[in-house]
């Protein structure tokens, strides 16, 4: 795109996805938004340029399969779908809240929604059930799970990602949102992966390391899949808790606290979008 800027569309559905997550956040009284705006980059550059889907017929057999398997970074997740038309964006105005469709953590009754997880480590077996099926079909359908780095601690990842490689699972890609805080502290202090990307190319993934807030690099990580063929794909993309709201980046808080009005005012001045711009 010559003269502009290419990633517009990506930058200000991320701008979106943020602001409707906090505005569903406040309105729900309820936490996960620091988990939600690290992978909002990630999930604006997926649906703006990657992913084949109709959101009109969101079980459409030709489409790509993503699951968020972070379930409870769920208001991300939703902001997203909302602004591509898969449900009415006044949903968001019920979210976590009783007789509202949209739970806090990603459930399959909400249209868009592949699986209902949350229980971490689950995502990426049930994404491995739908590689494995679209290759036995000779099917042309990619999945896409997008995990976090301290779901990375359950044995039943550790098993997957062994099992994908073993059967030459091309057609899966994981993200990795690598922002370093998990429920209760640091990645580093509770269970250290590292060096994380050794280990999964040891476990025979192609691996690439990007900085998740980048649109230029999330573009190469994404331009060509797979990375390597016969192989899955790992993209660690290294994130910030909380991006873009100062008072949140980078604080371990911000997996449970509470947005007030205060705190809405401000990160919306950050942001830089006004109330009216995302009303629901």
């Amino acid at each position: 795109m010559t003269g502009a800027n290419k990633y517009k569309g990506s930058e200000d559905l991320a701008r979106k996805i943020r602001s409707y997550a906090i505005k569903q956040v406040y309105y729900g009284q309820s936490g996960h938004i620091g988990s939600a705006l690290s992978m909002a980059d990630l999930l604006a550059y997926l649906f703006e340029n990657v992913l084949i889907y109709r959101p009109s017929e969101p079980k459409w057999e030709g489409r790509d399969i993503f699951i968020l398997s972070k379930g409870h970074a769920a208001a991300g997740m939703y902001g997203v779908l909302a602004e591509k038309g898969f449900f009415p964006k006044e949903w968001m105005k019920k979210y976590y809240q009783d007789g509202g469709m949209l739970a806090g953590h990603v459930t399959h009754y909400v249209p868009g929604i592949e699986v209902s997880t949350g229980a971490l480590g689950h995502g990426l077996p049930i994404g491995i059930g739908f590689a494995i099926d679209f290759r036995k079909r000779k099917a042309k359908n990619r999945v896409f799970v997008l995990l976090s780095d301290g779901e990375c601690n359950e044995g039943s990842n550790w098993e997957a990602f062994l099992f994908a490689p073993h059967n030459k699972l091309d057609n899966l890609t994981i993200v990795i949102d690598y922002n370093k805080i998990q429920a209760l502290g640091h990645c580093s202090e509770v269970l250290n992966m590292e060096p994380f990307a050794e280990k999964m190319r040891n476990f025979h993934w192609a691996v690439m390391e990007i900085d998740g807030h980048d649109f230029k690099d999330i573009e190469k990580a994404f331009a060509k899949l797979p990375l390597e063929e016969g192989k899955p794909t790992c993209i660690i993309a290294h994130t910030v808790k909380g991006k873009g709201v100062s008072y949140m980046e980078d604080q371990v808080a911000w997996h449970y606290n509470k947005v007030t009005d205060e705190l809405l005012e401000q990160a919306f001045k950050e942001l830089g979008v006004k109330e009216d711009e995302i009303s629901f």
